[in-house]
């Protein structure tokens, strides 16, 4: 941000300007942010009186301005024109009031210069939670993921014993071929009862048997 001089101007980027410069809510208010946790904090609103009167001179321009044998027209651009060109250091000196206030409100890392506030200082340590975190916390954190972590890992074991018993060979409809509704792999459609289980096998040979069969046409085993 460009302040029209040297000096340095802290909160660059987590700043949202909500400057209005005409009109009756013409008027300079700033709203800084928690590089952190997001949190905002608005500075108080300052009148931009100039761009207030403009909005009144503005509708009053056919008539007092027309004594003066100018057109409206002409009124309003004189007036734009003047609130435009106070506009710029007017925020300007706003906005370094602002900062100045947001200053008591955010605390800025001297490691890596993110601007945070009080929830998110580590203030024994004069660094934001991002660069020294608080040690409770992370103890905590950290049993949490050792908990997680063993508790996958045990489950996975589960798993694994369980998948043994899990038919990983026979091909399976996924999708019934009479009403289209998912299968998840069942012997049965949830949806209409059609059977969707492999083909039953022979007992003799082990050949694929027709549903209908009532013997191998194999080796003729009865079904």
């Amino acid at each position: 941000m460009d302040s029209g001089n040297s000096s340095e101007i802290h909160f660059s980027n987590n700043h949202r300007d909500l400057s209005e410069q005409y009109g009756t809510g013409a008027g300079f208010q700033f709203e800084f942010s928690c590089q952190r946790c997001n949190d905002t904090w608005r500075s108080p609103f300052q009148p931009y009186t100039s761009g207030r009167m403009a909005g009144w001179l503005d509708k009053a321009a056919g008539t007092a301005w027309g004594v003066l044998g100018r057109t409206g027209s002409e009124a309003s651009t004189a007036i734009n024109g003047l609130v435009g060109a106070n506009w710029g250091p007017s925020r300007d000196a706003a906005f370094k009031r602002a900062i100045a206030e947001a200053s008591g409100h955010f605390n800025r890392c001297a490691r890596c210069t993110s601007h945070v506030c009080g929830s998110c200082w580590n203030a024994a340590q004069g660094l934001c939670l991002v660069c020294a975190p608080d040690t409770a916390a992370e103890v905590a954190a950290a049993r949490q993921r050792g908990l997680n972590d063993v508790a996958a890992q045990r489950a996975y074991s589960v798993g694994e014993t369980r998948a043994q018993a899990v038919d990983v060979e026979s091909a399976q409809q996924l999708v019934c071929p009479e009403c289209r509704a998912e299968t998840h792999g069942s012997r049965f459609c949830p949806g209409c009862g059609h059977r969707l289980a492999a083909p039953d096998s022979c007992t003799g040979c082990q050949a694929e048997l027709p549903p209908s069969a009532a013997f191998c046409p194999d080796c003729g085993t009865r079904r």
